[in-house]
């Protein structure tokens, strides 16, 4: 049946009065102690609702309806928790989460996904703290943020290692130790699974080579049991995993460390993050195993990268520095190659989007791009050689997961990719 034009005004008018709704936040009320919840979210309706049952629980709030809002009232206020909506007007909330989880001074803050998405488990492996699908029902909500207030809560965090070898229990806890968390020991799956039954950890360390059980087994009883069903589990292992054991693994396991070259650093860079540690309060030496981590390129090693620009000297330069990086480089001259390029390629990582392209621009063609529910989480950095007020905005509108002026500066381009890839 036709929508009358009496329905339609009528529908038009609902939806300008909930976008009317002005949500009130108590930044202006502000005190050093408060416990803060930053709400990111474009629905006033729902940001409301968000709003009474936090302070219901006794957070004050922030409310953004943007990413780069958010981002900024992070920076000013460091809010003690965050919930994020997924689907922003500006950009995804997965490079909102991106930025506050790389830098040291908001990576300990947790983050409460919160969205249609139902890709739990990769918001999880990024570093948030809980995942609620929407939609979502105020007993829901309400038992999130419980959840969420009673971590936030001072304490020192415990970790759990689980590793039958005497040297490298201790090893793991002379590098993970420090004064902001307890570290405990089982040598068997068993020891492991009494003391999670005997009182809570916030983050276990485990290999998958046990005399008594695999760590498969031990991760598949974590599944099954609700009360460690969202435990972090960061797998240390020396095992050469075949490709479906890689896979299997990262379904069960928030992340899986390699022993190799610097698995030293990525262990305590994985704990650090789901153990929401304050990364400026470790010692310094285990700050700058971090930050050289960090700015290790190792991460950038054999990923695909499909760069699209119609000027073969930029594609050629591009190319060069990435090349030299250990990527695999992947070439487009116009935005229907590249849609053409993607939809027939499975493992491409991360796309570099020149903005001014004939025919169809790179605002376009992300757009498409972003309609495919595959590509909804591809990382795309825009590049543009114009510089001209309201650029960015538009680029993240359009799609981009960031956005880099021309000419492109090297160090600015391997520090956009090392954040999207570090993990």
């Amino acid at each position: 049946m036709a929508t009358t034009p009496n329905e339609l005004a009528t529908a038009s008018a609902s939806k300008r009065a909930i976008e009317q709704i002005i949500v009130k936040d108590d930044r202006q009320n502000l005190q050093p102690d408060d416990a803060t919840l930053l709400i990111v979210e474009d629905d006033p309706y729902f940001a409301t609702v968000l709003c009474d049952l936090a302070r219901e629980k006794g957070f004050k709030v922030l409310v953004a309806t943007r990413g780069a809002e958010a981002l900024a009232l992070a920076q000013e206020f460091h809010p003690t928790a965050v919930s994020l909506d997924v689907f922003l007007p500006d950009m995804l909330g997965w490079t909102v989460l991106n930025h506050l989880k790389q830098d040291p001074r908001t990576r300990h803050i947790p983050i409460q996904i919160l969205t249609l998405d139902e890709n739990r488990q990769h918001g999880l492996a990024r570093g948030a703290f809980s995942y609620v699908t929407k939609p979502a029902t105020p007993e829901q909500l309400e038992m999130a943020l419980s959840r969420i207030k009673e971590y936030t809560t001072p304490r020192r965090k415990r970790l759990l290692v689980v590793e039958d070898n005497p040297a490298e229990q201790l090893s793991i806890r002379e590098l993970l130790g420090y004064e902001d968390i307890d570290v405990e020991s089982a040598a068997t799956g068993s020891e492991a699974l009494a003391a999670l039954d005997d009182q809570p950890f916030d983050c276990v360390v485990l290999d998958l080579r046990l005399p008594d059980m695999s760590g498969f087994e031990i991760l598949e009883r974590f599944r099954d049991t609700p009360m460690l069903s969202h435990l972090p589990v960061v797998v240390f292992t020396g095992k050469d995993l075949s490709p479906e054991e890689d896979a299997r693994l990262h379904m069960l396991a928030r992340s899986v460390v390699v022993k190799g070259v610097e698995s030293p650093e990525r262990l305590l860079d994985e704990t650090a993050l789901f153990l929401h540690r304050v990364v400026t309060d470790l010692p310094a030496e285990k700050q700058k195993m971090l930050d050289l981590l960090h700015h290790s390129d190792e991460s950038l090693v054999g990923k695909k990268v499909l760069v699209v620009d119609d000027d073969v000297r930029n594609i050629f330069a591009l190319s060069s520095v990435l090349e030299r990086r250990g990527m695999s480089v992947l070439t487009a001259g116009t935005g229907r190659e590249a849609i053409a390029t993607l939809e027939s390629t499975s493992d491409v990582a991360i796309v570099l989007m020149d903005i001014m392209m004939p025919d169809m621009d790179g605002y376009e063609t992300m757009q498409i791009i972003r309609r495919n529910p595959s590509f909804r989480r591809l990382p795309i950095v825009a590049l543009t050689a114009k510089a001209m007020k309201g650029d960015r905005e538009k680029c993240l509108e359009a799609g981009a997961s960031e956005y880099l002026a021309k000419p492109v500066n090297t160090e600015q381009l391997l520090s956009a990719l090392r954040m999207w890839f570090h993990r």
